[in-house]
């Protein structure tokens, strides 16, 4: 069935300025754009006083459990999201062997509910798409191979370097899963086991990658004391393998190191200029979020979550803990140092027993537990099983605004599932419309749109997506400029947004003015000669 989308105002994506047009929806592509006559046989929808735009593109997501067990991925759809990028961070769902499923599936408790009713003997990459095939997705799937998970099949969890045959394996690995339908690879420098790899096991892997012209995707090693080094270390990686570099949840945490801000984006230019290929992402708030384990030094993850159990059980291993806390290890992401305890909040918890703690800092946490902020957070560790997600407050607005307004920056949401989660899960997209395109004007509309769509579209090779033109998949969002708008709260995050009206993916009504129509037309993208399809 044809649709006709009339008297709407068009936000193409590209960043150039906007023009009244109809658009005619012709199956699952975008048939036409201008002024369309209506025939028989068209179903029409008056878009006036709207703004017609290509559905968001979120290149940071975390709904890789998600999409299996409630494939809608509502938190993303219902903001206008139609395609998102899974397997972030190096710590992700495959592959999978099958020795590693129990070990593996507690260490994924921070990024999404385990579940008993996901099949998780899929193996591979290709077997972990095909899960979402069958789960009839609700939007458009993308999967980066992770860094963890190759080095877990690889050499299992072990605090080493690869020998010469692991190194090989690992580059294997690589081309099978991105044979297997990966649309790049992520790591997560400070996440087990990605945190024990170094430049050399990357590269291998990023050669790999590059030859699929696919994206190398990092949480790198330190975004606090040593993002310089850090810096050095991925242009150097994407230098010698030849892979574009996407930097995640591009930032500079902590007031002490805030000063290193000029010489960060110094490295970036410097890096273009020699014609290494960079893009980033951000999330447009002053907070972050991540399993509450990253406050943990990296001894302590070595060996997979029951590794980790056993030590927060140890008294004296905890004291040593507490330590390295206070002094700090060369080279690590300190996150009580450079947050501070006060800022660093319990988002959400895996079980009913601890469901007080949620919404506190950790100073509140150790109040409330009649103990020391440290003891208090490993008891409540402990007792979940290190699922306990948690929201952290490391730098200023103006900090933000800086790497937004740079053109290497596409938005994202990195959002971690949870009975509490962060409110860019819910929001993050109507956030920057509202607070920075109406209420603080930092970017026009057609800037913003183009960084939520058309730029996200280009770092990641996504070819039919992200700009409205003919021929494109039909991937679109209606909404009215004046009123949309976030409504999830740090204190309130489970919330949909407002103001928008109709979201269509892959030429399926998605969601109609608030409601879900239960419409599932989202594919697993692949990568096809170069390409994302």
């Amino acid at each position: 069935m044809s649709i006709l989308i009339q008297n709407g105002t068009i936000v193409d994506g590209t960043g150039t300025e906007r023009y009244k047009a109809d658009v005619l929806i012709d199956g699952d592509r975008i048939g036409a754009i201008g002024h369309i006559e209506p025939s028989e046989g068209m179903s029409c929808v008056d878009a006036s006083g709207c703004i017609v735009a290509p559905g968001f593109i979120d290149t940071h997501s975390h709904s890789d459990i998600e999409v299996l067990q409630d494939s809608r991925v509502l938190p993303k759809v219902m903001q206008g999201v139609t395609t998102e990028i899974l397997g972030q961070d190096g710590i992700s769902v495959a592959p999978l062997p099958e020795t590693y499923i129990a070990t593996w599936r507690h260490n994924l408790a921070g990024i999404g509910e385990d579940s008993d009713r996901i099949d998780w003997h899929y193996h591979t990459t290709a077997g972990y798409l095909n899960r979402i095939r069958a789960a009839r997705p609700g939007i458009n799937e993308c999967y980066l191979v992770p860094h963890g998970n190759i080095r877990m099949e690889a050499m299992g969890l072990e605090n080493r370097q690869p020998s010469d045959a692991e190194l090989q394996k690992m580059a294997d690995i690589t081309r099978r899963e991105m044979e297997g339908g990966a649309v790049g690879l992520s790591s997560g420098l400070i996440y087990l086991p990605c945190v024990y790899g170094g430049k050399e096991e990357l590269i291998a892997m990023c050669r790999v990658v590059a030859e699929y012209q696919g994206c190398f995707v990092v949480h790198q090693r330190s975004e606090a004391d040593t993002i310089v080094a850090s810096m050095k270390e991925i242009i150097d990686i994407a230098r010698q393998s030849g892979v574009h570099l996407h930097i995640s949840h591009f930032k500079v945490c902590g007031r002490k190191n805030w000063q290193y801000i000029p010489q960060v984006l110094r490295l970036l230019d410097e890096a273009e200029a020699e014609g290494i290929n960079i893009s980033f992402d951000q999330t447009p708030y002053t907070a972050g979020s991540t399993m509450m384990s990253a406050i943990l030094p990296p001894w302590v993850m070595e060996g997979g979550t029951d590794c980790v159990l056993r030590r927060l059980s140890d008294r004296t291993l905890r004291q040593k803990m507490i330590a390295d806390i206070q002094k700090g290890i060369p080279g690590w992401d300190d996150f009580i140092d450079f947050a501070g305890p006060d800022q660093i909040y319990v988002s959400s918890v895996g079980s009913e027993r601890n469901q007080d703690a949620v919404g506190l800092n950790l100073i509140e946490l150790g109040e409330k537990r009649g103990k020391d902020p440290y003891n208090a957070v490993f008891d409540l560790l402990y007792e979940e099983k290190n699922d306990v997600r948690m929201i952290d407050f490391y730098c200023q607005e103006n900090h933000v605004l800086q790497f937004m307004k740079r053109p290497e920056m596409n938005l994202s949401t990195d959002g971690l599932y949870g009975s509490h989660p962060h409110p860019r899960l819910y929001g993050a997209f109507p956030y920057v419309l509202r607070k920075y395109v109406r209420e603080n004007p930092v970017f026009s509309l057609e800037e913003a749109i183009h960084k939520m769509t058309g730029k996200a579209a280009s770092a990641f090779r996504l070819r039919d997506r992200g700009v409205l033109a003919a021929g494109k998949a039909a991937d679109l969002i209606i909404f009215k400029d004046g009123t949309i708008r976030d409504r999830a709260t740090f204190t309130e995050p489970v919330q949909f947004p407002e103001g928008i009206e109709q979201v269509y993916v892959n030429g399926a009504l998605t969601v109609d003015h608030g409601t879900h129509t239960d419409a599932r037309s989202g594919r697993v993208l692949i990568k096809n000669h170069g390409y994302i399809v």
